[in-house]
Parts: structure tokens; sequence; C-alpha cells
């Protein structure tokens, strides 16, 4: 098993638990934020989710406040906020850091075995059109950069934030791993 089913986390409904009970499928983390101009990717996400799940797919959305504040509510603010405008029904944890030295384990684990995203230099561009200096790499550069996980919790891919749901290389990414059950 992977060191990835290690790791301690908050749900929604404040139990903590590990990643172990998603082993054996093919995951897709994602650092989440309510007030971000990326957060309409809510609604491909749950798309993507209702699509797949039954194929051994699952989204888990990781609140984060690192970037312009912009995840600031309570845990139960985020609920509510997910569930009334985008109908989320992938599992939401806690919120933690994804960046800088109080980085979550699981974010240092992933950075560590994916250090690139694919899409970042564009990203980085968007944001400096914002007057906002991204993150240096291999820090994740803003809210909602995608990780695909295999079926044995190896990272496959990691796609920068403004990387869309149907870009050709993360779907070819999540296809292959569903098909190699």
């Amino acid at each position: 098993m992977s060191d990835i089913y290690v790791f301690f986390f908050k749900q929604k409904t404040a139990y903590e638990m590990t990643l172990e009970p998603f082993c054996d499928k093919v995951l897709l983390i994602v650092n989440v934020a309510s007030k971000c101009g990326l957060t309409p990717q809510y609604e491909g996400l749950e798309s993507l989710y209702e699509h797949t799940r039954d194929l051994g797919f699952e989204i888990l959305g990781f609140p984060a406040n690192d970037f312009a504040g912009q995840e600031p509510g309570t845990d139960a603010e985020i609920k509510a906020f997910c569930s009334e405008n985008y109908n989320v029904s992938f599992p939401m944890f806690s919120k933690i850091v994804v960046t800088g030295e109080n980085k979550h384990p699981l974010y240092k684990f992933l950075i560590e075995e994916a250090p690139i995203a694919v899409n970042r230099a564009e990203m980085e561009e968007k944001l400096k059109g914002y007057n906002i200096e991204p993150t240096a790499e291999p820090e994740v550069v803003w809210n909602f950069e995608k990780f695909v996980i295999s079926r044995s919790g190896q990272v496959l891919g990691r796609f920068a934030p403004n990387t869309p749901l149907d870009d050709v290389n993360l779907v070819s990414t999540i296809r292959v791993a569903l098909a190699n059950g």
C-alpha cells in the first residue's frame, strides 16, 4: 500500500480518517476554494464525479485558504456553499494548508511525487496579469490544482488550476488509470 493512505484528515462530518477507504480507487485530489474565479470548476468536478464514480473513481476536495483568502469560511459554511450552489456529492474534507512550511503531509507527499504541474506556466502568467506573484515551483500555484492518483496510490499526474476538466492530458490520465484495474 502506498504512503498516500496513511495521512489523517477530518472529513466534513468532523471525524478523523485516512484515505485508506479510497484504496483501489482512482482519485482526483483537488484543493478547492469558494471565493475564487475558478470556483465554477465545482460544476465540472461534480459532473465528472457523477459520470465516473461507478467506475471506481473518487474526487476528494480539500478546501484551503492559502491563496488570497479565497476560502475564509468554516467547514459548515463551505459544505453548505458547495451543496447549495453546486450540488457537490463527492467527498469534501476539512480545511488544510497546501503551501508553505505548514502544508499538510498529504500535500508534501503529492508535491514530492509530482513536482511539476502541467499548464503551470500559463497559470503563472494569468496570476501575474492580476498582479499576483505565483508561488515558487514546486509549490501548488493556486486553488483547484489537480492530482491524479492510481488505484495503487501512485501519483500519475499533476495539473495546474487552469487545466479544464476536459483537457486531453487530464482525461487521458484518468482513463488510463481507470482501465488499469
